[in-house]
């Protein structure tokens, strides 16, 4: 899993890709950039498709779409809420944070993005 992200999107793309995917990406957004176009995207590129469903499981996107709708202070109280077991809530939170769908500080947990944008080529 490759991650580039802007604070500033509203939205997040998922590719199924190479670093070389994610390179031009990069390089196109970089042009855009020159030209004087305005660039705020938010990348997130696994190297295959079992990596993006095992890291987007149905109980990760529950949490998420839960998360973004409610406002959340603790780990352990949105275990509470989805009556989900705190240690399995927490290490989701932990993977949906690494990958930057979810932020934490000392008192909330969020959801930045209101819309995640997933696509793979068969």
């Amino acid at each position: 899993m490759i991650n580039s992200k802007s604070k500033n999107s509203n939205a997040l793309k998922i590719h199924v890709g190479t670093i070389n995917d994610m390179g031009q990406r990069f390089v196109d957004a970089w042009h855009r950039a020159e030209r004087g176009e305005s660039v705020n995207e938010a990348h997130v590129t696994f190297h295959d498709l079992p990596a993006l469903l095992a890291a987007l499981t149905p109980k990760r996107l529950d949490l998420l779409r839960y998360v973004r709708h409610h406002q959340v202070r603790t780990v352990k109280a949105l275990a509470t809420d989805l009556h989900r077991d705190y240690k399995n809530v927490y290490k989701d939170v932990e993977e949906l944070t690494k990958l930057g769908l979810l932020t934490r500080t000392a008192d909330q947990v969020a959801a930045p993005y209101g819309e995640v944008d997933a696509r793979f080529i068969l």
